[in-house]
C-alpha cells in the first residue's frame, strides 16, 4: 500500500479524520434542528426559564414593597425604572418590561383586599389562557406551592 507523503501513514488510514469530522458536523446539524420551543440558546427548557423569570419578578416585587411601606406597584414598569438613587429592582432589561421566552409580556396583578398577594403569570407559548405542554399557563401561585 502506498504511504502518505511525509507522515509514513498508509493512505487508507488518513481519511478517518474526515469521517470523524463528518460525524461531528452531522450531530451539530441535528442538534441545531431541535425546535426553539423545546430549548432556548442555553439548553434550558423554556418553561423552566419562564418559571425562573416569574420567581425573579416576584422577588423584585417583594423588595419594592419593603422599600415602599408595603405598597406594590400598579404595573411592572417601576421595577425596570431606576429610582432616585439609580437602583433598579429588575436589572438588565434596559427600562423595558421583561417578556417571557415566547416574546409575550408577563401579566401582573397587584394585591387586592380579596387577594393579598401579587400575581404574575405567563400564558405560555400560545399566549392564550389555558393550554397544555409549552402552551400551559405558568402562574406565580403555582411556583410558591412548590416550596
Amino acid at each position: 500500500m502506498k504511504e502518505c507523503c511525509e507522515t509514513g501513514v498508509a493512505k487508507r488510514k488518513r481519511y478517518w479524520h474526515w469521517v470523524a469530522l463528518g460525524c461531528v458536523v452531522l450531530i451539530a446539524v441535528v442538534l441545531k434542528l431541535i425546535p426553539d420551543q423545546i430549548r432556548d440558546s442555553y439548553g434550558i427548557s423554556v418553561s423552566v426559564r419562564a418559571k425562573f423569570d416569574i420567581s425573579t419578578i416576584m422577588q423584585s416585587l417583594t423588595e419594592y414593597s419593603i422599600n415602599n411601606d408595603g405598597a406594590y406597584p400598579s404595573s411592572l414598569v417601576p421595577l425596570v425604572m431606576p429610582d432616585a438613587n439609580g437602583h433598579c429592582y429588575l436589572d438588565g432589561y434596559n427600562e423595558k418590561v421583561p417578556k417571557d421566552p415566547w416574546k409575550h409580556e408577563y401579566h401582573y396583578e397587584p394585591p387586592t383586599p380579596a387577594y393579598p398577594e401579587p400575581h404574575v403569570w405567563s400564558y405560555g407559548a400560545d399566549g392564550e389562557r389555558g393550554g397544555t405542554g409549552d402552551a400551559a399557563d405558568i402562574h406565580s401561585d403555582d411556583l410558591t406551592k412548590l416550596h
